[in-house]
């Protein structure tokens, strides 16, 4: 459906304070509440935009599910200031849709400019909608120096609106006529304009080091461009020798005290090298020592791609990241690489599954075959594994819980726990992604029959065309996602400061 036009915006008082505070209504479902909190995730990830629970505030956003998708534009009402996520709303991009109305953002075809890159073709358009297509002029309204952002989640579709006649909007680059209208997420331009819009300094950056091993780093990937990574060989020296890269001193600022570490590597080195990651946490500014805490560790076989890896930490203290190779036994004739790092304060993702060359293994696959993940245990201890089946032309995503060691001391039917499917944008900066998502709860209701180790999920996740837009396929490689938790453990964490992204 497309999105309702809201209500304008003024001047700088319409802007909200940060943290802005929220109340989830009771109308909402326990899904809509979990897709709602992630989204909100991204706002604090990718600026300087925080959320609270409300506590006495005058002004808040009063979330709730009413008829369809809509928002006012900036902060407009005391009270409870209402944001709609209706039937079929529940979805990280039209959640963060309406999410930047209420900071401020009209619809990206509504700029001044909008002439210039669009065409509005109005005889095609619902009577009594031609309002929705109105220009909003410059002197309510200002592009913050941006360029006109065909990949906004804030634009319409080519058929927004039509009386079936055809399409309402035409681009005037017909490249971008089967873009706009994306509904992934926030694009490298809305994030920018609302950086802007509340002023965010910016203070993430992603440092790359000297480069070696594979035959390109993983930022460039796939045009081969010169690009730079870290590298430590482990082809000369003596076996127990290390050599370390290490992060500033970071704070943590969630109450909570969760952090992912996100990076890619390269294995290219011997089966007994090891890639260690530490954290250093410090008592204090005079401490210079710290103590350190192995949190993971990879060795073994060499990889033929770049591999991407995720890290829980739980650091409580100022603390830095400290990547550490440390060179086996056996011989080597290359050794680690490391590349595109990323540390952010979310929970990291339960399960990801990586399949290399996928365009072959999704063009050669016979209909319905599929890849499974191993089994793994959720933090309740369900058993479960996550498994991408392929159609030649479009896969879909599944996860499917199996017999474990806990059965006897689970809840069964397994009720009230939320999946979440992600095909992962591979852009470099986790701030610039435009990963594409989907969310179910199970939920159960009088008389409803109950299945044991089926196969659930999207069979219909995306289709091959989709893959070639963004990086969702890197270096021949596509990545994949599971989230599987109970809803109290995606309730809000009290925040302490500003949300962080950390700095390489």
């Amino acid at each position: 459906l497309p999105f309702q036009r809201s209500t304008l915006i003024g001047n700088d008082e319409t802007r909200w304070t940060s943290p802005v505070p929220y109340v989830l209504d009771q109308s909402l479902d326990s899904n809509a509440k979990g897709v709602i909190l992630k989204a909100l995730d991204q706002f604090r990830l990718k600026s300087c935009i925080d959320f609270k629970p409300r506590e006495a505030e005058v002004f808040y956003i009063s979330i709730q599910k009413l008829d369809g998708c809509y928002s006012y534009v900036g902060r407009r009402i005391a009270g409870g200031q209402v944001l709609s996520i209706g039937s079929g709303c529940d979805t990280k991009a039209t959640v963060e849709h309406e999410i930047l109305h209420a900071l401020g953002f009209y619809h990206e075809q509504s700029r001044y400019d909008r002439d210039d890159y669009v065409r509005i073709v109005r005889d095609n358009i619902l009577q009594g909608k031609e309002h929705n297509f109105d220009k909003v002029g410059s002197d309510v309204s200002t592009t913050h120096g941006t360029l006109y952002d065909y990949w906004s989640v804030m634009h319409y579709s080519t058929d927004a609106f039509t009386n079936g006649n055809g399409p309402t909007i035409i681009t005037i680059d017909p490249m971008f006529q089967n873009i706009i209208g994306q509904r992934l997420e926030m694009s490298f331009y809305d994030v920018l304009e609302l950086n802007r819009l509340y002023n965010c300094s910016e203070y993430f950056k992603i440092v790359t080091v000297l480069s070696g091993g594979p035959n390109s780093d993983h930022t460039t990937l796939p045009s081969g461009e010169i690009g730079y990574f870290m590298h430590v060989s482990t082809a000369t020296g003596q076996e127990g020798d290390t050599a370390q890269l290490e992060t500033q001193r970071m704070t943590p600022q969630r109450d909570c005290h969760i952090q992912c570490l996100q990076f890619y590597y390269y294995h290219s080195g011997n089966e007994s090298d090891t890639l260690n990651i530490w954290i250093r946490e410090f008592e204090n500014e005079q401490d210079l020592t710290g103590t350190r805490r192995l949190m993971g560790q990879i060795t073994g076989s060499q990889t033929s791609h770049w591999r991407l890896h995720h890290v829980s930490l739980n650091a409580s203290k100022n603390f830095q990241v400290v990547f550490e190779v440390r060179k086996g036994a056996g011989r080597s004739t290359g050794g680690f690489s490391v590349d595109d790092i990323n540390l952010y304060e979310t929970e990291c993702p339960h399960l990801t599954l990586q399949i290399d060359d996928f365009q072959r293994v999704l063009n050669t696959s016979a209909s319905g075959s599929r890849i499974y993940s191993s089994r793994q245990y959720s933090s309740e201890g369900y058993a479960y594994r996550f498994a991408v089946i392929f159609y030649k032309t479009y896969f879909g995503l599944l996860m499917q819980l199996l017999s474990g060691d806990n059965d006897d001391q689970l809840e069964w039917p397994c009720l009230g726990r939320q999946m979440t499917f992600q095909m992962l944008d591979q852009t470099p900066s986790i701030q610039q992604q435009m990963t594409k998502q989907r969310s179910f709860t199970t939920s159960g209701e009088n008389n409803q029959m109950v299945y044991g180790g089926p196969l659930i999920g999207y069979r219909s996740f995306a289709s091959l065309d989709e893959t070639q837009d963004r990086d969702f396929i890197k270096g021949g490689s596509a990545i994949f996602t599971l989230n599987f938790q109970g809803m109290s453990t995606i309730l809000p964490t009290p925040l302490s400061g500003p949300f962080q992204h950390y700095p390489f």
